[in-house]
C-alpha cells in the first residue's frame, strides 16, 4: 500500500469524496465538532427509539379519552409504517443532497408529527400525527448513522455503531417507564410534548454550528436525482401497505370479511406488492432494492425472519401494557415498571449474542435456539391468568426477552457477513424496513382479534352494549358495566388478550422458517469473496451510495 493510500483511508481524499470502504465521505474533524455531532445524533437516536414504546403504557388512557379502542392498532401502524416505508428512501436522499439540511427537515417532520399528536382533539388527527412522525424518524435514523460514517475513521465506526444502539437499547427500556411516569402524574399528551424541547435543541446546533461532509460520489440532474427516489416503488409500495393494515382493521369490525370494501382492499393489495416487485427487477436503474439482494438466500431469509419476529415482538410489547392495566388494574407507571424483566432480558441476551458469536463465529445456531426460546416465551404469555402471579408474568417476560436478543441479531450478522461491503446498507435497511412494517402489520391482527374477542365473549354480560367495544376505551370497558359482574368481565377480556399472545405466537412461530434457511457461515472467515455478483459500473446505472443501520 502506498504512503498516500495509506494517509487516504485516514483522513479520506477530500479531492473525490470518498473515504472510507462504505463509499462515504469522511472529512477529519475537530475533537469539539465530533464532541457536538456525536451527542446530538445520540440525543436524536434517543428520541427516535424512545417513540417507539413510550406509547405502549399510555394506550388505554390514549383510547379511553378519543373511545377508540378499534383504532388501537393504527397507533402503532401508522408509525412503524410510514417509518419502514420511507427508510429506504432516506438513504438514497442522504447520498445526493446535504446531510445538514436533510436531517434538519427530518427533525422538523418529528416534531411537527408530535406537536400534532400531543395536541390531538381526536383520533384521526393523533393517527395523522404518528404517520407525520414515522417519515420524520425515517430521516432521523438514517442522518445519525451517515453523521458517524462521515466524521468518524472506519477503524472506529464499530464502537460507535455500538454506543448508537446502545442508546437506542436504553431508549427502548425507558420509554414505558417514561411514558407510565408522565401519564400519570401529567397526561399522556406529554409522551409527545417531550420531544419538542429535546429535537428543537438538536435543530438548533446541527443549524448554526456544524456541518457534516456531503457525499460527492455521482453528480446527477435534478430529474436524475428524483429518479433516483423510486418514486415509483413507493407509489405501489406505501399504498399497498396501507391497503392491507385497512383491511385488518376493518375486517370482522366495522365492516364484514364479505363486504365490498374489505374484499376490495384485499384483492387490490397483491396487485400494489406485485407491481412493487415489478418496478424493482424491471427498473433496476432507480430501485430503491437491487434484485441481486433476492438472489442471496441469507438475505431473503433474513428479510424473512426480521419481518416475523418484529410482528411477533410489536404484539407482545404493544398489548402486555394493556393486560397489566385493564387486568391487574395498574398505573401506567406500574406497567411501565413491569415491562422491564422483558427489557432487561432483551439487552442482556443481546450483549450475549455478541460474545458467543464472535467466539464461535457461527451466527446461526445462535440464532435458532434464540427463537425458539422467543417463541417459546410468547406461548408462555398466553398461560396467563387474571390470578397470574409475578412469578408467571416476570418468568414469561424473561423467557420471551431472551428469545428475542438472540433472535433479532442473527439476520444484521447474516447480511453484514455475506453480500459485499457495497451492498451491506441496502441489505441491512431492507432487515430494518421488514422490521416495522412486520410490526405495522401484527398490531392491526393483534386490534382485530381482541376486539372481535371481547365482543364475542361480553355479549351476553347484562348491560353490555357493543359501543362499548367499538367506541370505547381499553380500561374503560370495565368500569362501564355494573361492578358485580366485573369477574366476569375480567375473564373476557383476559380471554381475548390470551388470544392476541397466540397471534403472537403465531407469528414468532414463523420466523423459525426465516433462521432455519439463514447459511451456516463463520464470521471468522477471511475470504474477501461474497455471495452476490460484483456491482456494474456506478455511474453507468445511476446507482448512488446509501447508508442505513436496523436497530
Amino acid at each position: 500500500m502506498s504512503e498516500k493510500q495509506s494517509q487516504d483511508l485516514e483522513t479520506g481524499p477530500k479531492s473525490s469524496g470518498v473515504g472510507n470502504n462504505s463509499g462515504e465521505v469522511f472529512e477529519k474533524q475537530t475533537l469539539t465538532t465530533i464532541v457536538l455531532l456525536t451527542t446530538t445524533s445520540l440525543m436524536a437516536m434517543f428520541l427516535i427509539a424512545l417513540d417507539r414504546t413510550i406509547i405502549t403504557t399510555a394506550f388505554p388512557n390514549i383510547t379511553n379519552e378519543f373511545k377508540s379502542l378499534p383504532d388501537i392498532g393504527w397507533y402503532a401502524s401508522a408509525y412503524l409504517m410510514t417509518c419502514g416505508a420511507f427508510q429506504l428512501m432516506f438513504g438514497k436522499i442522504y447520498s445526493m443532497y446535504s446531510v445538514k439540511m436533510v436531517l434538519l427537515i427530518s427533525i422538523f417532520l418529528f416534531e411537527v408529527g408530535s406537536a400534532i399528536c400531543g395536541a390531538a382533539p381526536n383520533s384521526v388527527a393523533f393517527i395523522c400525527g404518528r404517520a407525520v412522525a414515522g417519515v420524520g424518524a425515517a430521516g432521523i435514523l438514517g442522518g445519525s448513522v451517515v453523521t458517524i460514517t462521515r466524521i468518524v475513521p472506519l477503524k472506529q465506526q464499530p464502537a460507535m455503531s455500538g454506543l448508537l444502539g446502545a442508546v437506542f437499547g436504553f431508549a427502548i427500556i425507558m420509554g414505558p417507564l417514561i411514558g407510565g411516569a408522565l401519564t400519570s402524574n401529567a397526561t399522556w399528551r406529554w409522551c409527545f410534548y417531550i420531544n419538542l424541547p429535546i429535537g428543537g435543541f438538536v435543530m438548533m446546533v446541527r443549524a448554526f454550528t456544524i456541518k457534516v461532509p456531503n457525499s460527492k460520489t455521482v453528480t446527477l440532474s435534478v430529474r436524475e436525482k428524483l429518479l433516483q427516489l423510486d418514486p415509483l416503488g413507493i407509489l405501489f409500495l406505501v399504498p399497498g401497505v396501507i391497503c392491507f393494515v385497512l383491511a385488518l382493521q376493518w375486517g370482522g369490525q366495522q365492516y364484514a370479511w364479505n363486504s365490498g370494501r374489505v374484499i376490495a382492499l384485499l384483492a387490490v393489495m397483491p396487485v400494489l406488492f406485485v407491481a412493487f416487485v415489478a418496478v424493482q427487477l424491471l427498473m433496476p436503474k432507480t430501485a430503491m432494492l437491487p434484485s441481486r439482494l433476492f438472489r442471496q438466500r441469507s438475505v431473503v431469509a433474513g428479510f424473512w425472519q426480521m419481518s416475523f419476529v418484529g410482528a411477533g415482538m410489536y404484539v407482545v410489547i404493544y398489548y402486555l401494557p394493556v393486560w397489566f392495566q385493564s387486568i391487574k388494574g395498574d398505573s401506567p407507571v406500574k406497567a411501565g415498571i413491569k415491562l422491564l424483566p422483558l427489557m432487561l432480558s432483551m439487552l442482556a441476551a443481546s450483549i450475549l449474542f455478541g460474545g458467543v458469536t464472535q467466539k464461535l463465529g457461527y451466527y446461526t445456531p445462535v440464532g435458532i435456539i434464540g427463537t425458539a426460546i422467543m417463541a417459546i416465551g410468547a406461548g408462555l404469555l398466553i398461560l396467563l391468568e387474571v390470578d397470574s402471579g409475578h412469578d408467571k408474568w416476570i418468568g414469561y417476560q424473561v423467557v420471551f426477552g431472551f428469545g428475542m436478543g438472540l433472535s433479532m441479531q442473527t439476520p444484521t450478522i447474516a447480511v453484514q457477513t455475506v453480500v459485499p461491503q457495497r451492498d451491506i446498507p441496502i441489505g441491512m435497511g431492507l432487515l430494518f424496513f421488514g422490521q416495522l412494517v412486520g410490526g405495522a402489520i401484527g398490531v392491526p391482527i393483534g386490534t382485530n382479534v381482541l376486539n372481535n374477542q371481547l365482543l364475542k365473549r361480553l355479549v351476553g354480560v347484562p348491560g353490555f352494549q357493543p359501543s362499548f367495544v367499538t367506541s370505547g376505551g381499553a380500561t374503560a370497558i370495565i368500569n362501564s358495566l355494573p361492578s358485580e359482574f366485573k369477574p366476569v368481565v375480567l375473564e373476557a377480556y383476559n380471554s381475548a388478550l390470551q388470544d392476541v399472545f397466540k397471534v403472537g405466537t403465531i407469528l414468532t412461530a414463523l420466523s423459525f422458517l426465516g433462521v432455519a434457511s439463514l447459511e451456516w457461515r463463520s464470521t471468522k472467515e477471511e475470504s474477501a469473496e461474497k455471495s452476490l455478483p460484483p456491482v456494474e459500473d456506478e455511474k453507468e446505472h445511476g446507482v448512488v451510495e446509501t447508508s442505513l443501520t436496523t436497530f
